[in-house]
C-alpha cells in the first residue's frame, strides 16, 4: 500500500483533532485546569487536545498560542484552526478550536463546561481577535501576530 499523501495525513490529523476535542464536551471549567479529570481552562483544553490528537504541545496560555503557527483570515478558517477572543479586556485572552460552519469548541468560564458555540452570536463576534493555523505533523513555529 502506498504511503498516505500529505492531504490524507492532514485530513486524518484534523479529523483526530476534532474528534478528540468533542470527546471532552461537558468537562467542567477550572481556572488553570489541564485535565479532563479535574477540569479545563481554555488553553488547558486546547493544549490537551493537540497533545492527545497530534502528539505535540502548544504554549500554555492563549496569548502565547496566538504567537504560534500561521495567521488565518476569518474567511479562510478550516477545522482545527485556533480561534482567539478578547474576553478579559486584553487581546488573545481566550482560545477555542474551530470546527467549521462558524462553530468552535472551547472551555468557556467559571461555572461552564466544554461546549460548542457559534462565532456569529453577538458576544463572540464582538470579541473575535483572529485565528492561527498550527499544521499537523510539523512543529509549531513562533511568528509575529498583527
Amino acid at each position: 500500500m502506498p504511503p498516505a499523501s500529505v492531504f490524507e495525513r492532514y485530513t486524518d490529523s484534523i479529523r483526530s483533532l476534532v474528534d478528540r476535542s468533542l470527546n471532552f464536551l461537558g468537562v467542567p471549567y477550572r481556572f488553570g485546569g489541564t485535565s479532563p479529570n479535574t477540569g479545563f481552562d481554555c488553553s488547558g483544553f486546547v493544549g490537551k487536545v493537540f497533545a492527545d490528537a497530534l502528539g505535540f504541545g502548544l504554549p500554555r496560555t492563549a496569548a502565547e498560542m496566538a504567537q504560534t503557527g500561521e495567521q488565518v483570515k476569518i474567511n479562510d478558517l478550516k477545522p482545527g484552526d485556533l480561534v482567539f477572543f478578547n474576553t478579559m479586556r486584553r487581546a488573545f485572552s481566550h482560545v477555542g478550536i474551530y470546527l467549521g460552519n462558524y462553530q468552535f469548541v472551547h472551555a468557556p468560564s467559571a461555572g461552564g463546561v466544554v461546549r460548542v458555540e457559534d462565532m456569529r452570536i453577538s458576544y463572540w463576534a464582538a470579541r473575535y481577535d483572529g485565528a492561527r493555523r498550527v499544521l499537523p505533523n510539523t512543529p509549531p513555529r513562533q511568528t509575529q501576530t498583527n
